[in-house]
């Protein structure tokens, strides 16, 4: 009940924020319901969801740091200055959607396998509908960042910016956050 209702408190929480350190605030308020929740059932779940959680976060901070984005309007303007550090940092936040293509998908799968294994099926319904919120302000994310034009000009083809500094473990947590979920099962079975 207390993971259900951290899953609610971070989804509601999140809906109307526009900087992302709240966003990512609201989220891992949201998370850690998910992983309470995993922890009741089994602690081997709850550490690969948590593993999951830190790998996605961490992809996305790191980014956020490389671009010194800060809120969502950042964001929109950002694309001119590394169009593919972007595009990995938005399909990371969908995969903290739990998208089923990618690696967040993974822990809320399991999770919600063993939840109707113990016969909680109305549980289930209840945590994986209160994870629609935050889907809904992760693709909000998205789409203001990449569906959405900010004021100025287009006209010029070299960004005049400085070129932003790279954490080295950058591509390494976007790629993992993104690619995981093929690991799903021996990952299961070596917790």
């Amino acid at each position: 009940c207390l993971g259900l209702l951290s899953t609610l408190l971070g989804a509601w929480t999140g809906l109307n924020q526009t900087q992302m350190r709240k966003i990512l605030a609201a989220s891992s308020i949201a998370h850690m319901g998910w992983v309470i929740t995993a922890m009741t059932m089994q602690q081997n779940l709850a550490i690969i969801t948590l593993a999951v959680y830190i790998t996605t976060t961490t992809a996305i901070f790191t980014s956020m740091l490389s671009t010194l984005t800060k809120t969502l309007q950042d964001m929109g303007t950002t694309w001119t200055m590394t169009p593919p550090l972007l595009a990995s940092a938005l399909l990371t936040v969908m995969s903290l959607g739990g998208l089923p293509p990618l690696t967040g998908f993974m822990p809320k799968w399991l999770i919600l396998k063993e939840l109707t294994l113990h016969n909680l099926t109305p549980f289930s319904t209840l945590l994986a509908l209160s994870s629609l919120p935050s889907l809904y302000f992760y693709v909000r994310m998205t789409y203001i960042t990449m569906l959405t034009a900010p004021p100025g000009t287009t006209n010029t083809e070299q960004c005049w910016r400085l070129k932003p500094y790279y954490h080295t473990m950058t591509p390494m947590m976007l790629i993992l956050s993104i690619t995981l979920l093929p690991m799903t099962p021996l990952l299961y079975l070596m917790a």
